[in-house]
C-alpha cells in the first residue's frame, strides 16, 4: 500500500486520472512485472483523457458506432473514433504501392513447405541420464534395423515407439514448420523424401527415430492473391504512424505530469 501512496500522481492537462482507475486498467495490461503493467496503464489513460479533452474541445458528440466485430462502442469510446476519423488523414494504398511491398518481401507470402514424417519414439525425460542413455542406444539399434531393412519401420514403430502414431505405423502425416520441436523440425527438414536420419535425434519428449516421407515444396503465392490482404496491412500500418503523429502534437500542446507519452520512438499508441 505504501508503494501506491508514493505513485506520482498523473494527471492530463489538469484533469488528474485517480490511482484505482489506473490500478483497475493495469489488468488489462500483461507486463513482466507490477510496475511495468501500471506503466502501460497509466499510459492508456492519459492518451484517452488527452483525446477526449481534444474532442471536448471540438465539441464532437457521441454518435452511434461500433467496433470491427460490430458491437456498440460506448459514448466515450464512440467519440474517440469520432475524433480520430476527423482529424487522422489516411491515404488510401494503390496497387503499385501493394506490388512494391509483395516484390520486397515475397517470402512473405509463400506456402510452406510440408514434409511427411515417420518416427519411433523411445521416451525419456532429459533429466534422467541413465534412461536417456539408454533411449538413445534403443534408437540406434533401431537405425541399424532399418538401414539393413527399410521395410520394417512400420513393424518397429508398431512394437517400440511410444507415440500414439505407432498404431499408424510412426506416420505423423505432414509436417510444416512451427508444428513441431526444433530439434524434430531441423532434423526432418534436412531429409530428403525416403531418406532415414542416421542419427537419434534428440528431443525433451525422449528421442527418435526420423524417416521423411513425401515432400511437398511450398508455393509463390500469386499478388492477386494477397493484394487486398497487403493493401489493408499498408492501411493499418499507415493509420498507426497518423495516429502516433496526431498524438505527439496533442501532447506537446498539453501540460502531462506523471507519464511521459512522446518516448525516443515516437508517442505511445495504444
Amino acid at each position: 500500500m505504501d508503494d501506491v501512496m508514493e505513485r506520482v500522481q498523473v494527471s492530463v492537462g489538469g484533469v488528474k486520472i485517480a490511482e484505482a482507475a489506473i490500478a483497475a486498467e493495469a489488468q488489462n495490461h500483461p507486463a513482466p512485472d507490477a510496475e511495468a503493467a501500471w506503466t502501460a496503464a497509466a499510459e492508456a489513460l492519459a492518451i484517452r483523457q488527452l483525446l477526449l479533452a481534444e474532442a471536448d474541445r471540438l465539441e464532437i458528440s457521441a454518435d452511434e458506432r461500433f467496433d470491427d466485430e460490430g458491437r456498440k462502442l460506448a459514448d466515450e469510446d464512440a467519440r474517440i473514433d469520432a475524433l480520430l476519423s476527423q482529424e487522422v488523414d489516411v491515404p488510401v494504398a494503390n496497387e503499385e504501392e501493394a506490388k512494391r511491398f509483395y516484390d520486397q518481401h515475397r517470402d512473405r507470402f509463400a506456402s510452406e513447405p510440408l514434409v511427411e514424417a515417420e518416427h519411433i519414439l523411445f521416451s525419456a525425460s532429459p533429466d534422467d541420464t541413465l534412461n536417456y542413455s539408454l533411449a538413445v542406444g534403443d534408437a540406434r539399434m533401431a537405425i541399424r534395423e532399418l538401414e539393413k531393412d527399410p521395410s520394417r519401420f512400420d513393424e518397429l514403430a508398431k512394437a517400440k515407439s511410444a507415440c500414439p502414431s505407432k498404431e499408424q505405423g510412426g506416420n505423423l502425416g505432414q509436417i510444416g514448420k512451427g508444428q513441431t520441436v526444433a530439434e524434430f523440425e531441423t532434423a526432418l527438414f534436412a531429409l530428403s523424401e525416403g531418406e532415414l536420419c542416421l542419427s537419434p535425434v534428440k528431443s525433451p519428449f525422449g528421442v527418435h527415430v526420423i524417416r521423411a516421407g513425401r515432400r511437398a515444396e511450398g508455393k509463390q503465392l500469386p499478388f492477386e492473391a494477397v493484394e487486398q490482404s497487403i493493401r489493408n496491412y499498408l492501411e493499418e500500418a499507415s493509420y498507426r504512424k497518423a495516429v502516433a503523429q496526431y498524438l505527439s502534437i496533442l501532447a506537446s500542446q498539453t501540460e502531462i505530469e506523471g507519464v511521459d507519452l512522446v518516448a525516443a520512438e515516437g508517442p505511445l499508441v495504444q
